[in-house]
């Protein structure tokens, strides 16, 4: 990449530097530092490599949230210590989301026995200040305090947005990690307002300062930041130890952002069917989840339709069947009745016969168990619903889609309530 024009300074912390972009409006550039503090800065090192392995950690967590749809204020990595993100009037909160009671929850919760299982995931915030040590603060705190980032006042709609969205960062990186046999016990982000949309983001940087990682579940694995902060004494072999073990971290986050493992194959009775078949297959594709189409009949071509199925058995991947057939629909049935895998019927319905139709993928022979869904979307979002069981990708695709849809319900209502009040005041 290019070198980069930086202008102003905007703001140096501990471990990071931020920098005006000249000639990009709204855009800084984010510059990690080769240094690792614990306690508000109470303890303090260089930690030489340090900034490479943030900014890479870093970037492949990003790259994974904005693929499954969580806005964020990341764009992309500009060198080994640098990456480019959209400009923001930061919320100085902490937004902390606990799994399992360990650390400081503990001495504040004393009786709480360490390894106790927040489900859901506990929620804390923190307001940050160094010279208070971050004190927590409660929604209410928040509210009551009238902050205002940029042009928004973060009242009550805007502490609900923050919170649904922190949970949902928190529970795709979970799944995520899980699939690497790691378990993420609690995690801290920030959030701010985007100079350009004036909308709440994801922002900051989420790295091995940011979590407590337990490879296996087990405490005496951990390859977070804990490590230095239970150094007796930090000597050079101790911070090799811990500049290892963030190493480690960014060389498994690389294997978090894969493409899904799993597929859908739709399976049409007829050529006529594949207008329908098209939109099952662009909804999945939003999904981030392949998908096949193929021509086949249950009752014309059985043998081929049984043979289509060998294909897809044979390959170890997991698969969900769609079948897509109208009038008596035998190609479900057929699926279900000679696979294990998943199979949804989607029948193409028409209005003249429409009603009755539906009945041949309702009506199944015993021992059989493909469900029927009308909608194509509907059809689509089961399919990932199932694959996502045992795919962390269109999982976290499944649980962006739901969070954001609720905050642009948020805001809808938040918009409509505010123009309400208005004319009523008037």
């Amino acid at each position: 990449m290019a070198e980069l024009d930086c202008g102003e300074k905007i703001i140096e912390g501990k471990t990071k530097v931020i920098y005006r972009l000249i000639n990009q409006p709204n855009k800084v550039l984010i510059k990690s530092k080769d240094r690792i503090t614990a306690g508000d800065g109470a303890r303090s090192h260089d930690l030489d490599g340090k900034a490479a392995i943030s900014t890479i950690t870093a970037g492949c967590i990003f790259d994974l949230l904005n693929k499954a749809g969580i806005r964020t204020h990341y764009i992309q990595q500009c060198s080994d210590k640098e990456f480019i993100a959209k400009e923001c009037a930061m919320i100085p909160i902490e937004w902390v989301t606990r799994r399992i009671a360990t650390g400081s929850f503990l001495k504040r919760h004393p009786g709480v026995e360490e390894g106790y299982r927040f489900c859901p995931p506990k929620l804390e915030m923190f307001y940050k200040d160094d010279a208070n040590n971050d004190p927590q603060w409660s929604k209410e705190q928040i509210i009551s305090s009238n902050m205002k980032c940029d042009k928004v006042l973060i009242g009550a709609d805007e502490v609900e947005i923050m919170s649904k969205l922190t949970v949902c960062v928190f529970e795709i990186l979970e799944k995520a990690w899980s699939s690497l046999d790691c378990v993420l016990v609690d995690m801290k982000i920030e959030f701010g307002i985007s100079l350009e949309t004036g909308e709440i983001i994801l922002a900051d940087i989420i790295d091995s300062d940011s979590w407590r990682l337990w490879p296996s579940g087990d405490k005496r694995l951990m390859k977070d930041k804990q490590v230095y902060r239970e150094l007796k004494e930090v000597t050079t072999e101790g911070l090799e130890t811990v500049k290892r073990n963030f190493q480690w971290v960014a060389d498994k986050v690389k294997q978090l952002n894969v493409t899904s493992k799993g597929r859908v194959v739709i399976l049409m009775g007829s050529l006529s069917d594949v207008e329908h078949c098209k939109k099952i297959s662009v909804a999945c594709e939003n999904l981030h989840v392949p998908c096949e189409l193929r021509v086949t009949s249950a009752h014309k071509s059985t043998t081929e339709t049984l043979g289509i199925l060998a294909e897809y058995e044979g390959d170890d991947i997991p698969t969900v069947f769609i079948a897509v057939a109208g009038r008596s629909n035998g190609l479900g049935p057929v699926l279900s009745g000679n696979t294990n895998h998943p199979v949804i019927n989607c029948p193409p319905l028409k209005p003249d016969w429409g009603s009755e139709d539906v009945w041949s993928s309702l009506r199944l022979p015993s021992g059989l168990g493909c469900c029927t869904v009308i909608s194509p979307e509907g059809a689509a979002v089961h399919a990932a619903q199932i694959l996502a069981m045992c795919d962390h990708v269109i999982w976290a695709q499944l649980r962006a889609k739901q969070t954001n849809y609720w905050i642009d319900l948020k805001l809808a209502d938040q918009k409509v309530h505010k123009r309400e009040s208005s004319r009523h005041d008037a």
